[in-house]
C-alpha cells in the first residue's frame, strides 16, 4: 500500500507504507484498511485546522508513515482515526515551527500551539462535506474534480489515479497540482454551500461519484471490461455521502443505483473475460445482499415522493433485479419509468435507452423509428447509439445496414471486451438465418445483441442499451 502523497510534478514522491518485518501487531492489510477508511476524514479535519490542502496532505501522509512504523509492534490504538489526526496535527505544527523564519508561518504555528489539542477529530461531518464540495467546485474542470475526489477523499495515489484513467503519472500529478493551485489562488471557499445553492452543487458532487463508478464498471479503454477498485471506491464515497446527507433523496438514489448495478458484476464476464449479456447471465451469481440493500433504498426514496434522475434509474435497476429470468422482466414498468425520466431529466441518451425498452414491447421496427428520429449530431460519437441501431437493424433483417452500424460502433469504443462482443455480433450477421435463429432460441434471447456492460452511463441516465440485447 502507498500513502497518498504528491507525484513527481511537484518534487515529491508518493511514499510507500512498508512494515519492518514480521510482528505480532496489525498486518499491512489492517493498516491499509485504516488508510482507505480514514485518509479522507483526516485530510478534511487537517484542512480545516491549517486552511491549506497541501499542508493537510503532507501531515496526514507523515502520520500514516509513522503508523506503518509503530503499529506493527505496538498494535492498533483504541482510536486509529484520532491517533492519525493528532499525530498529523503535531507533525504539521513541528514543520511550521521549523519554517518559522517567515513571519506568516511563525504566526500560524503560534496560533495552532494556542488552540485546544483535545478536539482531535473535530466536527468530522462538516469537515468531510466541506472537502467534498471543495473538490467538486464548479470552477474546476470535470477531470480535476474526479482526480481530487479520488485523491483527497479516497486516498488514492497519483499513480493509481493515473492508471485508472490511462494517463501518464506526470500528467495526473500536474492536473492535481493545478487543481489545488486554482483552489488556493481563486480563493475557492472550503465550506458546504448555502441551502439555496445546495441542489445545484450537490448534483455536481453526485456526477463526480457517478463518473468514477462508470469508469470502474465499464472501463473507457483497456483490455479489462471493469475496474473493481474504482467501483468499490465510488460505492464507498456514495455510502459516505449517504451518512453525511441522509435527507437528500438523490444521494440515496445514486447509492441504490450503484449497489443494484454492482450486484451483477460477477456475472457480466465469462471465465475468459468475454462480456456476458444480461439475458445470458447466471442470476444465481448476482449479489443478493447488494440487491436487497439497493431495493430497500429505492423503497425509502419512493416513500419520500421527490423523484430525481438517480432515484428513477435505481428503480429501473430494481425492476431488472426483480426478474428471476430475463423473460420475466417487466418491460412495461421499465418503459413507464423511462417516460418519467424523460420528464425529469430529458436528454438524447435517455430517449435512446427508452427506445430499447420500446423494442422489447413493440418490436424493433417501432424502436428503430424512435432511434432514427433522434438528433444524431448529439449521439454520433456515442458508440451505443450505433450499437443499438445495429442490433435493431439486425433483428429486422437489414444486414448490410447493420454491418455498417456495427463497424462504426466498433471504432468508437476503446474497451476490448466491448469491441470483441460487437465483432462477434457483426460476424454472426453472415450466418444462415436458421443457424443464427437456432442459437438464439437455445439461449432464450434475441441474439448477440447490442452490448451489455450494464453500467448506468456517462450522464444522469441509465444506459438500457448497455444492459439488454
Amino acid at each position: 500500500m502507498q500513502a497518498a502523497g504528491r507525484g513527481p510534478a511537484d518534487g515529491r514522491q508518493d511514499r510507500g507504507l512498508t512494515l519492518p518485518g514480521p510482528a505480532p501487531g496489525p498486518a499491512l492489510g489492517d493498516i491499509e484498511r485504516v488508510f482507505r477508511a480514514e485518509y479522507g476524514r483526516a485530510v478534511a479535519v487537517l484542512t480545516r485546522v491549517f486552511g491549506d490542502i497541501d499542508t493537510a496532505e503532507d501531515a496526514v501522509q507523515d502520520a500514516f508513515a509513522e503508523a506503518a512504523r509503530r503499529w506493527p509492534s505496538a498494535g492498533l490504538p483504541p482510536s486509529p482515526a484520532g491517533w492519525i489526526i493528532t499525530t498529523a496535527r503535531n507533525r504539521a505544527i513541528d514543520r511550521l515551527r521549523r519554517e518559522a523564519a517567515r513571519d506568516a508561518k511563525q504566526g500560524q504555528a503560534a496560533l495552532l500551539h494556542e488552540q485546544d489539542d483535545s478536539a482531535e477529530e473535530g466536527p468530522v461531518r462538516d469537515d468531510r462535506l466541506r472537502l467534498i464540495f471543495t473538490c467538486c467546485h464548479p470552477a474546476l474542470g470535470t477531470a480535476a474534480r474526479v482526480a481530487l475526489t479520488l485523491r483527497l477523499l479516497g486516498g488514492l495515489t497519483t499513480a493509481e489515479i493515473a492508471h485508472a484513467f490511462l494517463v501518464p503519472e506526470p500528467t495526473m500529478a500536474q492536473r492535481l497540482v493545478r487543481a489545488k493551485a486554482k483552489i488556493r489562488d481563486a480563493g475557492i471557499p472550503y465550506r458546504v454551500p448555502a441551502e439555496a445553492d445546495l441542489p445545484a452543487r450537490l448534483s455536481g458532487v453526485l456526477a463526480v461519484v457517478y463518473l468514477i463508478f462508470n469508469e470502474g464498471y465499464t472501463a473507457s479503454s483497456g483490455d479489462q471490461l471493469a475496474r473493481a477498485d474504482l467501483c468499490a471506491e465510488a460505492i464507498r464515497l456514495g455510502r459516505l455521502l449517504a451518512r453525511l446527507m441522509p435527507d437528500e433523496p438523490e444521494v440515496l438514489g445514486l447509492l441504490a443505483l450503484m449497489l443494484l448495478t454492482e450486484s451483477r458484476r460477477a456475472a457480466r464476464t465469462s471465465p475468459d473475460g468475454a462480456l456476458v449479456l444480461l439475458a445470458d447471465q447466471d442470476r444465481s451469481r448476482w449479489d443478493r445482499a447488494l440487491i436487497a440493500e439497493g431495493r430497500a433504498l429505492v423503497r425509502q426514496c419512493l416513500r419520500r415522493g421527490q423523484p430525481g434522475p438517480y432515484q428513477i434509474q435505481a428503480a429501473i435497476n430494481a425492476v431488472h433485479s426483480d426478474a428471476p429470468l430475463a423473460a420475466a422482466t417487466d418491460w412495461e414498468q421499465i418503459l413507464r419509468l423511462y417516460d418519467q425520466l424523460l420528464v425529469v431529466a430529458p436528454s438524447p441518451v435517455v430517449a435512446l435507452n427508452r427506445a430499447v425498452a420500446v423494442a422489447e414491447l413493440d418490436g424493433p421496427a417501432a424502436a428503430l423509428a424512435l432511434v432514427d428520429d433522434l438528433d444524431s449530431s448529439n449521439l454520433d460519437r456515442y458508440y451505443l447509439f450505433h450499437a443499438i441501431r445495429a442490433d435493431l437493424l439486425r433483428r429486422l433483417g437489414r444486414r448490410a445496414e447493420a454491418d455498417a452500424a456495427y463497424d462504426t460502433a466498433i471504432t468508437q469504443t476503446g474497451n476490448a471486451a466491448e469491441r470483441a462482443h460487437l465483432a462477434l455480433a457483426k460476424q454472426q450477421l453472415s450466418q444462415p438465418d436458421g443457424v443464427a435463429e437456432g442459437e438464439r432460441q437455445e439461449r432464450g434471447d434475441r441474439g448477440p445483441g447490442i452490448v451489455d456492460p450494464e453500467s448506468p452511463g456517462s450522464s444522469p441516465s441509465d444506459d438500457e442499451g448497455r444492459r439488454r440485447a
